[in-house]
């Protein structure tokens, strides 16, 4: 028995997997293939029908269409659901892998065919968009609808759109996939070790075995630099022209669009994060002292503090913790999570050709979403099994939306998260009743803080560094995307921490530069909206978790700002996003003092 089968059977996640005949039994389901066929056929239809008619459709017309488009879309996104899920876990399974390959390119061809309809929607003039808005049978899609709107500048004309999804499936999705193979397959040190596992060892208590993942992982890297440099290279290239094709003023302006954030709301967040880096640096300064150690490299980052319990959480206890405290809030709250514990709604161990990291999938409102974690019984795991139930709970109370209203903008979905970490924090430290417990874990909090506010803001500042550097400079070479990485991570820990030369190439095992390029900011936003949401939690007490499930249930049918309207927050005042960064200085001052 291998390491990691041994460790799965200690912690018993080796039956916590997803059940993914909810979608569909198999590769070979009968039903895949009919939902493909369908597809092709509706969406040839749809175009057939309605093409060049979208100016002339009244209310009741257009409700038609959209619901038609709705439908195709929805059951596009479940067969885009199953073939990913299907590979995420068998990364080297080529079966798997061309599946996945097909459901894209089928994917691509009939959103090819209704591509119009967006463009058309455009065109119509503003006067006459608003009086069909203003129309009550419009009222359900009345948000979706303005919200295509805000694309009009960036559009292209019908066929230029048509040919850019013709090329998608080889394309930055192919390119995404390339860069999860080459890192699902690497095989770390002496060991053969996966990424997470690797990873995990980060964490580890014993300095030198730190330092030999810290190694083992630098290794695997430059061992596959040529490849992992090209692929960002090649994905920066690709987001290079679609800007300059759909005329964006920055490389960030798409995400904000995406967001429904204007760009002045992400820079006062990016400003007000930088503006207190010294709250990093004064911590790092007070860890130093408490593990006893001369100077703090880059691989002592997540070493625990000394009094922090080190034994291994089972993956019941880990349930009973995240439950607990998802009940302590709403009782709503809890009966949902555990519908993903009950239903096989999880894939939980760790396995060789298995994707590393953690993420939530949304599916479909028809079907529930999906949660994948690698778990390795630490605290900081049960922690990430909260963050992705978080998504999974407002997912699951968003989908009565419908399936274009549940989608919501990427800042507020890390809201829910975030906030069920905190939920999780908050009652793990009521079972701490040793003064060294409790503050080795809000050390541990607040480094969980750092990653999710200034680390993401430092690989941001990365991103645009990359994103630029490639515009000015053309192809990028490894050395210089070290140094953008060297440069953006000193920013935030100055001289607290000593950065090797081996963590220079340490950009390129993280996926959201590529699958996502923007989305890390999110993670800071969600994180300090929810510290001002905590603070309404605290002051208004049990009234406060209605309200709460009520923003999340509004999916994405609101802008960020409208659904946050009723909590009295104003995301463009700067103040605001300092609160959040006052309450983290708190809880530093809190363990300097304990200190």
């Amino acid at each position: 028995m291998d390491e990691q089968q041994q460790l799965n059977d200690q912690l018993a996640t080796t039956k916590v997997l997803w059940r993914l005949s909810d979608l569909y039994d198999s590769p070979d389901d009968p039903k895949l293939k009919n939902d493909l066929a369908w597809c092709r056929d509706e969406a040839s239809k749809i175009k057939a029908y309605s093409h060049g008619q979208v100016a002339q459709l009244g209310p009741e017309g257009l409700l038609e269409l959209i619901q038609q488009l709705e439908r195709l879309d929805e059951v596009l996104s479940k067969l885009g659901t199953y073939a990913f899920l299907n590979f995420t876990t068998q990364i080297d399974n080529p079966k798997a892998g061309a599946l996945q390959q097909l459901i894209e390119e089928e994917s691509s061809a009939c959103e090819k065919q209704v591509v119009f309809f967006e463009l058309e929607w455009n065109l119509i003039a503003d006067d006459r968009a608003a009086e069909l808005l203003a129309h009550a049978t419009l009222k359900h899609y009345r948000h979706y609808l303005s919200s295509l709107r805000r694309f009009r500048p960036h559009q292209l004309s019908e066929s230029e759109e048509a040919l850019l999804l013709e090329y998608a499936p080889v394309g930055n999705s192919a390119w995404n996939t390339l860069f999860d193979k080459v890192i699902g397959g690497l095989r770390f040190g002496k060991q053969k070790r996966t990424e997470e596992e690797v990873l995990t060892d980060l964490y580890h208590s014993d300095r030198n075995v730190r330092q030999t993942a810290a190694r083992d992982l630098t290794a695997g890297l430059k061992d596959q630099s040529h490849i992992l440099t090209h692929i960002f290279n090649t994905l920066a290239a690709d987001k290079m022209i679609s800007d300059r094709l759909r005329s964006h003023s920055s490389w960030i302006e798409a995400m904000n669009l995406d967001n429904e954030l204007s760009d002045s709301t992400v820079n006062a967040l990016i400003s007000a994060v930088m503006d207190r880096t010294d709250i990093v640096r004064r911590y790092y300064r007070v860890k130093r002292d408490l593990l006893g150690l001369e100077t703090l490299s880059d691989y002592d980052r997540y070493a625990p503090i000394p009094g922090l319990p080190e034994t291994k959480v089972g993956w019941d206890e880990c349930r009973e913790m995240v439950i607990s405290a998802f009940h302590d809030f709403s009782p709503e709250m809890a009966g949902h999570a555990n519908n993903f514990f009950d239903q096989q709604w999880i894939h939980a161990p760790i396995m060789h050709g298995k994707r590393g990291g953690a993420f939530a999938h949304s599916c479909v409102p028809d079907v529930h979403p999906y949660v994948l974690v690698n778990y390795t019984g630490n605290i900081r795991d049960v922690s990430t099994v909260a963050h992705e139930l978080g998504h999974g709970v407002h997912q699951v109370l968003a989908a009565h939306q419908g399936h274009f209203n549940s989608n919501t903008p990427l800042v507020l979905a890390e809201t829910a998260s975030v906030f069920a970490e905190l939920l999780v924090f908050q009652n793990q430290l009521k079972r701490l009743t040793s003064p060294a417990q409790q503050k080795a874990f809000i050390c541990q909090k607040l480094e969980s803080i750092f990653a999710t506010v200034f680390r993401q803001v430092a690989m941001n500042r990365f991103e645009q560094r990359m994103h630029e550097g490639r515009r000015e400079l053309g192809e990028l070479s490894p050395e210089l995307l070290g140094r953008y990485w060297m440069e953006t991570q000193r920013e935030m820990f100055g001289d607290s921490i000593t950065l090797s030369d081996d963590y220079s190439c340490w950009w390129s095992y993280i996926p959201h530069f590529l699958a996502t390029p923007g989305y890390v900011y999110s993670y800071a936003f969600g994180e300090l909206l929810v510290l001002a949401l905590y603070q309404i939690h605290l002051r208004e007490g049990a009234s406060f978790a209605p309200r709460y499930l009520d923003l999340l249930a509004a999916g994405g049918s609101a802008s960020p700002t409208e659904l946050l309207a009723p909590f009295g927050i104003d995301l463009d005042q700067a103040d605001f996003w300092q609160q959040g960064l006052d309450l983290i200085e708190a809880m530093l001052t809190q363990v300097e003092e304990l200190h």
